[in-house]
């Protein structure tokens, strides 16, 4: 049994990232399907599809890498906020991931949304997740 379904969403694409693989599978849920959306919208992904093939369906996610060189898109997928320590902010301390450059996933009373965008709408929560 799986006790954090977020770290394993995050660890299964991390480890497909750094061994090269195009294509990943994770089992849906809704948060993790918002999550990939983000992840989409901020261009770390090249795109993702959802499938109900079982009773709880799979997210598929095509990782992006760059033409030239070939390395990941995302270099470092971390998770902040754990079941054991739960990291929670005001809106007027969301962190600034990599002077900015990365962004910090949240969840907030106003749904899953990046720092930026939490910080526009002056609303805090939990900070699921750094990716850069």
């Amino acid at each position: 049994m799986n006790t954090d379904p977020i770290a394993d969403f995050l660890t299964r694409i991390r480890n497909a990232n750094s061994s090269g693989h195009r294509v990943v599978e994770v089992p849906a849920s809704k948060l993790k399907l918002e999550i990939t959306k983000i992840l989409f919208d901020q261009g770390y992904i090249l795109s993702y599809k959802q499938e109900n093939d079982s009773a709880q369906g799979t997210i598929k996610i095509a990782l992006k890498y760059d033409p030239i060189t070939k390395d990941p898109v995302i270099k470092k997928l971390q998770r902040a906020s754990t079941p054991g320590l739960r990291k929670y902010t005001g809106s007027v301390y969301i962190p600034r991931v990599l002077n900015g450059l990365g962004i910090a996933i949240m969840s907030t009373s106003h749904g899953v949304m990046t720092g930026k965008q939490a910080k526009k709408e002056n609303v805090g929560g939990e900070v699921l997740c750094y990716v850069y």
